[in-house]
């Protein structure tokens, strides 16, 4: 996974996507390994995904970390060619954001949570339409 470090100038980088990404949702210890500048690049790579006029759910957990990369999400996405619609939620719990995506059919979402992990981890969950879960292995390819 040497192409995340390069990508994004971060020689720990591979490590953190690789240990810890899970199945759908990429998750940080701290503020090396997930932090507003890779949250950006991942967001923007979600939001060339999703397409222009893409309506867009995007929230946040209670995390401290949580604010800042949220905003970070959100300047990702809208950084992007495809400028996606995004509909900012704010403070929600993940299943509200599912709920969400299937209820304003939207195109996808983003949350900023590491769910149930420790409150110094943080991380991004990011699903598609009908809330079906992007994985790991799809945002890999997105950052390519």
């Amino acid at each position: 996974m040497k192409w995340i470090s390069k990508l994004l100038g971060r020689p720990a980088l591979h490590k953190w996507l690789g240990r810890k990404a899970g199945l759908y949702d990429p998750r940080g210890g701290d503020a090396i390994e997930l932090n507003e500048k890779t949250a950006f690049e991942i967001a923007a790579a979600v939001g060339k995904h999703f397409g222009k006029g893409t309506k867009i759910i995007v929230g946040r957990d209670s995390r401290l970390s949580s604010p800042s990369l949220y905003k970070a999400v959100l300047k990702g996405l809208k950084s992007q060619m495809s400028k996606v619609k995004c509909i900012e939620v704010g403070l929600i719990t993940t299943p509200m954001l599912y709920f969400l995506v299937n209820e304003l059919r939207a195109g996808g979402g983003i949350m900023v949570t590491a769910s149930h992990n420790p409150k110094e981890y943080n991380g991004l969950k990011a699903v598609g339409k009908n809330a079906r879960p992007i994985s790991g292995k799809e945002i890999e390819k997105l950052l390519i």
